[in-house]
């Protein structure tokens, strides 16, 4: 392991999919949510439509996306600031957390450069302007951290997941603070985001989660037939880049974590 391409304690058997019901209305559900998500995904090229209300369209459309898909967020925690240049961090559970997060705080993310390739989802990330980056290959990192420096001296929402990889959402891992540079060389603020995911009772989920050798196909099949996914959208304080990357990356995972959390110990 090196400090940059983390390996988690998660894998397929933290995942624990819903009992969701009659498997008459679990097929019905699936195909239905299916051929919606396929037809909102068709239309995904208007997202590159130029002018002042594109920002609002992203949001709108993953809004959408995950109607379709069956889940629902709610938003808690401080206001939503109108900056620009602001490099948004959250811990990463899914595939999922993209559209979540688009649908609160719309931007460019930093993905590993795999999903450029993956059926849909990498269409989605070619019009979302993905910043990728090759996980195995350390030596580019640096002009990752360029990259996202620019976009954010552009005056760009950079969306990033310092983990460096997927958990189940009841376990974490640690802030990696490699991409907490770009935040300190522009000088721009971070907005730390907490998601948790949970079942239509309320009770905490790893349905959505995607870790270990789980599969998009295995992964979406899950989530389509679930009944409801909740997803808690918790805003953090704005952090200001003082100090270097590793204290940044420090006061950004404990307004993520909060206090008392813990890993699978939690796991019901």
């Amino acid at each position: 392991m090196s400090g940059w391409v983390p390996v988690a304690d998660c894998d397929v058997t933290c995942v624990r999919a819903e009992l969701a019901g009659r498997r008459v209305w679990v097929t019905a559900r699936t195909l239905l949510r299916a051929t919606a998500a396929g037809l909102l995904l068709a239309v995904a090229p208007a997202l590159m439509l130029p002018g002042p209300g594109r920002a609002r369209l992203a949001r709108g459309y993953c809004r959408l996306m995950l109607r379709c898909l069956g889940v629902r967020i709610t938003l808690s925690g401080g206001p939503i600031r109108n900056l620009s240049g602001v490099l948004v961090v959250s811990g990463h559970v899914s595939w999922v957390d993209v559209f979540v997060i688009g649908a609160v705080l719309p931007g460019r993310f930093v993905a590993k450069s795999e999903v450029v390739s993956w059926p849909g989802l990498g269409l989605l990330a070619r019009l979302m302007r993905v910043i990728p980056i090759e996980r195995a290959n350390l030596r580019r990192l640096p002009d990752v951290v360029a990259a996202v420096a620019q976009a954010l001296r552009a005056g760009q929402t950079v969306v990033a997941f310092p983990e460096g990889t997927t958990y189940c959402g009841v376990a974490y891992g640690r802030f990696r603070p490699a991409l907490f540079q770009a935040a300190v060389d522009a000088e721009r603020p971070v907005q730390p985001l907490r998601l948790s995911y949970h079942d239509r009772d309320g009770a905490p989920s790893t349905v959505a989660a995607y870790v270990g050798d789980d599969t998009l196909p295995a992964s979406l099949r899950r989530l389509l037939a679930a009944r409801r996914t909740l997803v808690r959208v918790d805003v953090g304080p704005l952090q200001l880049p003082r100090g270097d990357r590793r204290d940044l990356a420090g006061r950004c995972e404990r307004a993520v974590r909060g206090a008392g959390r813990a890993g699978h110990a939690l796991v019901a």
